[in-house]
C-alpha cells in the first residue's frame, strides 16, 4: 500500500526541503486545494501549486475540495502519472460528472473521484469504468487531524467487488486520520494508498514517522 504524504499538515515555510527529504520514504505526494467555500477552509492557489509539481518527480495528488472544480482545468499543468481529484458532492449531476472526466482526460493526466464519508459508495459507480482513482475520506473533508472514521472501510469490499467483476483497474485511496493504530486495518481492507497527514508532519521526526507506517503495511 502507498503512502503519501498529505503536504497541508507540513512546515509550509520549509515545503521543498521537506519534500526533498521525503522522497524517498513515500510513492508520491497529496494536496489539499480548498476554496472556503466546498469546505470552511482556505489553502492555496494554482501559482503555489505548480511550484509543488516542479519540485518532485514523484505522483501528485491534486485533491480539489472546491465548488467548481472545472476552474482547475486550465490552471495547473499535471504530468501523466498525476491526479486529478474532484468530489462527488461537488458536481452530482450526471452530464457534468461525465463532461468533467472527459475534460481531465483530455489534459492526460489521471481521474479521480472523491466522495465524503457520509456518501453512498453507490453513487459513483457510474463512473468508474471511466476513471482511474476512487479517493473516500475518512474524517469531514476540511482540516487535517480529526479522527478515523472507521465506517468507511465499510466502502471499500462493494467497490473492489465492482472493479472486479467489471474487470477495472483504478486505484483505490483513503484519506483522512491515518495513523500507526489504523493503517494495518485500512491495507487488510484492500486499500491501494492512503494519504497522511498529522501521523507524519506533526511528529518530531517526520522520516522516523513515515518510516514507522512503511513498516506496518
Amino acid at each position: 500500500m502507498e503512502i503519501l504524504p498529505s503536504i497541508v499538515a507540513g512546515d509550509l515555510l520549509n515545503l521543498g526541503k521537506v519534500m526533498q527529504d521525503l522522497h524517498d520514504h513515500c510513492d508520491g505526494f497529496h494536496i489539499d486545494i480548498m476554496d472556503d467555500h466546498f469546505v470552511p477552509n482556505l489553502t492555496w492557489g494554482p501559482m503555489f501549486v505548480e511550484q509543488i509539481i516542479k519540485a518532485t518527480d514523484l505522483p501528485i495528488s491534486m485533491h480539489l475540495m472546491v465548488d467548481e472544480p472545472e476552474k482547475w482545468l486550465t490552471r495547473v499543468k499535471l504530468r501523466s502519472n498525476d491526479l486529478f481529484i474532484f468530489h462527488y458532492e461537488a458536481t452530482q449531476e450526471p452530464e457534468r460528472i461525465i463532461n468533467l472526466i472527459q475534460a481531465i482526460k483530455v489534459l492526460g493526466c489521471k481521474v479521480g473521484i472523491a466522495i465524503n464519508p457520509d456518501t453512498s459508495i453507490n453513487k459513483i459507480f457510474d463512473y468508474i469504468d471511466n476513471i482511474d482513482h476512487v479517493l473516500i475520506m475518512s474524517v469531514k473533508p476540511g482540516f487535517s487531524g480529526q479522527k478515523f472514521i472507521p465506517e468507511v472501510l465499510d466502502k471499500i469490499e462493494p467497490l473492489i467487488n465492482q472493479r472486479d467483476s467489471m474487470n477495472l483497474n483504478f486505484t483505490i485511496c483513503v484519506d483522512g486520520g491515518v495513523n500507526k493504530e489504523n493503517i494495518k486495518l485500512i491495507k487488510e481492507a484492500g486499500v491501494d494508498s492512503v494519504g497522511v497527514a498529522n501521523a507524519i508532519f506533526v511528529q518530531k521526526d517526520i522520516i522516523k514517522a513515515i518510516k514507522e507506517l512503511t513498516s506496518l503495511v
